[in-house]
């Protein structure tokens, strides 16, 4: 894995600063029980969730985050520190979404992304397709999600 950094600011990215090939590391997360259980009770209320007592004599022998509490989690590491601020024009979606391992409280998180390909849109020249696989880890390097998505980002020769 190539990691590479940014040589233009987030504030000044576009489409032609993505390059396959390239892994970019988007920080890192402490995550707290607090946070988890908070979480899990406005939006994923499974007992393993928000009780940490049922948790403790479930299969995960403890609290654990939900899924989606993973990728609310990264996703504001890679809008902090990947997503472009003034040319992103969102996503179309997920590829592919798997979540292998559970996130613990006091788990520290770190998401990497790698752009697999950038291309110019056939359609609208204007802007560019990034696809890219992002994975996020806890601190003992074991990948607690992963996805491949799509996001399209303007071009800066037809912005400037």
């Amino acid at each position: 894995m190539k990691f590479k950094e940014f040589v233009t600011p987030i504030g000044e990215r576009y489409f032609e600063d993505y390059e396959a090939d390239c892994t970019y590391d988007c920080g890192q997360r402490l995550v707290l029980e607090s946070e988890i259980i908070e979480f899990a009770q406005r939006y994923d209320p499974q007992p393993f969730h928000v009780d940490p007592v049922e948790a403790g004599r479930s299969i995960y022998g403890g609290v654990i985050a939900s899924g989606w509490h993973t990728g609310a989690l990264t996703m504001r590491l890679l809008v902090e520190n990947y997503v472009s601020t003034v040319a992103s024009l969102g996503s179309p979606g997920i590829e592919t979404l798997r979540w292998p391992a559970p996130v613990r409280p006091g788990d520290t998180l770190t998401v990497t992304v790698e752009v697999l390909e950038a291309r110019v849109s056939r359609s609208k020249p204007d802007r560019g397709i990034v696809r890219s696989e992002v994975r996020t880890s806890n601190q003992k390097g074991v990948q607690v999600m992963g996805l491949v998505s799509a996001n399209f980002f303007l071009r800066r020769s037809t912005h400037e």
